[in-house]
């Protein structure tokens, strides 16, 4: 088995403080998946598949454990802040491995301005007055300054804003089942999952399209592969934070959204436009005083977290790049709590088009969530392409975690994610903008390489 290459490529970024905890790890992807995709984005899930989400949302954990899987088998034996954009370019090419890096570098930061939209919305809910933009701008510099310490200070930020998150979703989906089953209460039971138009209101046309937004949700679980270039003990952790992390999403999206659907009739809980969590509107019905204004703390907590951790990957992914000699050298400097502050800078942008973009459209949060899902899904489908090529390459013997069932969850997966790019190639809205931006840019980072490889 020739490791020389992947080891090459862990000397080429070494230099990153390894101060991540095993916890620290699990929270980590959890504050990536658990943002304003269950908060806000499940509002426009059910919208498209009314409680027919409920398998829109089991779709999407299918393909996301795919993806999970090739992951774990490739960032244990080569644990580098480059990840997949590394492996990309090991076992695929470095073509594959440029586009990698740079589509998701372009997607973290798009996600930022997305996670940062939210924040305005959920600021709005008890400042009406106080600007979106202006609210962008503000989370968006104590972002900054936390991701500009050392990655263990990072680590402590993320993982108690994830546990603030966790612990609310828990104390929702409790209260909920009580308020379903008649603790206390008289039961509201299943009955509205009947009404306006049923269960499949929308049929399978509309599963899948709740599938296409739920995908989305679930963007995010990579990160634990990227940040284990930073972990104390990657061999350990990372399998262990990937098992976890898929079945704790699971109970927490199927769960939570399963009692929205009960507590109040899907119509009133979906969303053709995003402005408020439905989360939020379920609370504000408990008739509980402060519980939506605690909700929107929580959901607020879960944005800035998504923030931080996205803010985290863009910088890691650009100072892969660097080191790799495919960005300016500068990005790739560390400064003294070791830590890729220039990159962290230049990957904030993504604060600054947020702000530009809420000025000049109420769907900021809609344009952007489509902008970035093709970067994610074009990310997902690579990993699980790559890792097909690592197989091939590498073999089973000497390895640490193997992903079971190879190649059966691939392949579903890769199938899964080459039918919802299909189908947003015949969806309007923000799919026709999705592939819009999103082929037209794969096409530009390819030639900008060709043309640096010629000179």
């Amino acid at each position: 088995m020739d490791i020389s290459s992947p080891n090459g490529a862990r000397r080429r970024e070494e230099g990153l403080e390894r101060g991540l905890t095993r916890r620290q790890l699990t929270m980590i992807g959890i504050g990536g998946a658990i943002g304003t995709g269950l908060f806000m984005g499940s509002g426009l899930a059910i919208g498209y598949a009314g409680p027919g989400v409920l398998l829109s949302y089991l779709l999407a954990a299918v393909i996301s454990l795919a993806v999970m899987f090739s992951l774990a088998e490739m960032a244990v034996l080569n644990p580098t802040a480059g990840s997949f954009g590394t492996h990309a370019e090991l076992y695929i090419s470095p073509l594959a491995g440029w586009i990698a890096r740079w589509t998701y570098w372009a997607e973290m930061v798009i996600l930022i301005g997305s996670e940062a939209v939210a924040v305005g919305h959920y600021l709005s809910f008890w400042v009406p007055a106080l600007p979106v933009w202006l609210s962008i701008l503000l989370s968006g510099g104590g972002i900054l300054f936390v991701n500009m310490r050392a990655v263990g200070s990072f680590g402590t930020v993320e993982y108690w804003l994830s546990a603030i998150k966790v612990a609310a979703i828990l104390a929702f989906i409790l209260l909920g089942l009580g308020m379903v089953l008649g603790v206390g209460t008289p039961a509201i039971g299943l009955s509205n999952y009947m009404v306006d138009g049923g269960p499949l209101p929308f049929g399978l046309k509309g599963v899948w399209m709740g599938a296409m937004i739920a995908i989305f949700s679930f963007f995010g679980i990579e990160m634990i592969a990227v940040a284990a270039g930073e972990a104390d003990d990657p061999g350990t952790a990372v399998p262990r934070a990937m098992r976890t992390l898929l079945v704790r999403l699971c109970l927490f999206y199927l769960l939570s959204i399963a009692i929205i659907l009960a507590i109040v009739p899907w119509s009133s809980s979906g969303a053709a436009v995003v402005d408020q969590s439905p989360f939020v509107k379920v609370f504000a019905g408990f008739g509980i005083v402060g519980a939506a204004s605690v909700m929107n703390f929580v959901v607020l907590c879960a944005a800035l977290s998504a923030m931080n951790s996205s803010l985290y990957m863009a910088s890691r992914m650009l100072f892969s790049l660097a080191r790799a000699g495919d960005a300016p050298a500068s990005f790739g400097v560390l400064n003294g709590a070791a830590v890729p502050a220039r990159a962290a800078l230049a990957s904030g942008l993504g604060i600054l088009i947020a702000a530009a973009v809420a000025l000049l459209s109420p769907r900021a949060f809609e344009y952007m969530l489509g902008i970035a899902l093709f970067g994610g899904l074009f990310t997902w489908m690579l990993i699980l392409v790559t890792h097909f090529r690592f197989r091939r390459r590498v073999g089973t013997e000497g390895l640490a975690y193997r992903a079971p069932f190879f190649p059966i969850p691939q392949c579903i997966g890769l199938a899964g994610l080459l039918a919802i790019v299909a189908a947003m190639l015949f969806s309007g809205g923000i799919w026709r903008i999705s592939v819009a931006i999103g082929v037209p840019w794969l096409l530009l980072v390819a030639l900008i390489f060709l043309l640096r490889k010629a000179r």
